[in-house]
């Protein structure tokens, strides 16, 4: 009986930072978690330094690109193999997008300051980050339905941001798009990203009213904040969310954030462990539900 109220989970891009704080944290709750990392050997380290947690005998390794549909597969087909099912996955990997100078950045205090006299972003950059953090969540998302769906309680946790918020988007047209839920499609939002990345390619960012500063990171997340709300209507017996876990401590901002990777991760691992009937298609800010 104990065997068959096993509950599986996956992380992606967690061999540090939030992603390796929720695996801690789902395992500490005796739930089998998938460990992935673009890098083989960085996830075999992650998985060595869970030995001195006690936690090795819930965590395995799979080397995961989210951007490959064959990679994306190869994991797929782990889980139904080893386990038959999936409860969680958590799409955590992401890039910033940005080239930063880490001192200039330490050294900001927030107040006033150029984030373009501290970061350099390309269309190759943009291209990067746009694919990784919305196609490779959307990639996951599409290839381990079928094996949620065999949960009893499937629940679906997507990493946005508060910069992902349609405020930080002056484009009244993408705004329009990407808020109207009641018309929000897949295609919607491709169309979106088309036209951003066109205008990038075209250095016409600003003209066309576009954010200035980590742009593609700011699209991406807003991207996933419409196709959490999309996927959450087309399978209501999935609870499916995603979550800004705060400003943490983490090497995407060089470890300045305010927030422990414990404290980030609890917000992650509270919305992949609610049960049946819990909100879903929503936008939370920790714990909290927040406007789109």
């Amino acid at each position: 009986m104990a065997e068959a109220a096993k509950r599986y989970a996956v992380v992606t891009g967690s061999n540090q930072g939030i992603g390796f704080g929720t695996v801690k944290k789902l395992a500490a709750n005796g739930i089998m978690v998938v460990l992935t990392a673009l890098d083989e050997k960085m996830g075999l380290e992650a998985i060595e330094n869970l030995k001195e947690c006690g936690l090795s005998d819930l965590v395995v390794f799979h080397q995961l690109d989210v951007t490959d549909l064959a990679s994306v597969a190869s994991l797929a087909d782990f889980v139904k193999t080893q386990f038959g099912k999936l409860d969680i996955l958590v799409n955590n990997a992401g890039v910033r997008g940005t080239i930063v100078d880490p001192e200039a950045f330490r050294a900001a205090d927030g107040l006033g300051f150029n984030w373009s006299e501290i970061m350099t972003q390309t269309y190759e950059l943009a291209e990067v980050c746009v694919r990784t953090n919305y196609y490779g969540s959307k990639k996951m998302t599409k290839a381990l339905l079928p094996l949620l769906q065999l949960s009893d309680s499937p629940t679906v946790v997507s990493l946005s941001s508060g910069m992902g918020l349609l405020k930080h988007i002056p484009n009244g047209w993408a705004k329009r798009l990407l808020s109207d839920a009641g018309k929000l499609t897949e295609d919607r939002i491709d169309e979106v990203l088309s036209e951003f990345l066109k205008d990038f390619k075209e250095d016409m960012l600003e003209t066309r009213g576009w954010p200035a500063s980590l742009s593609a990171y700011i699209l991406s997340k807003a991207a996933i904040n419409a196709f959490t709300r999309i996927m959450a209507k087309q399978y209501p017996n999935i609870c499916i969310n995603s979550v800004c876990p705060g400003f943490v401590k983490t090497d995407l901002n060089f470890n300045t954030g305010i927030l422990t990777i414990d404290e980030g991760a609890e917000s992650v691992v509270r919305l992949a462990m609610v049960t049946n009937g819990s909100p879903s298609g929503h936008y939370f800010y920790r714990q909290e539900v927040t406007h789109f």
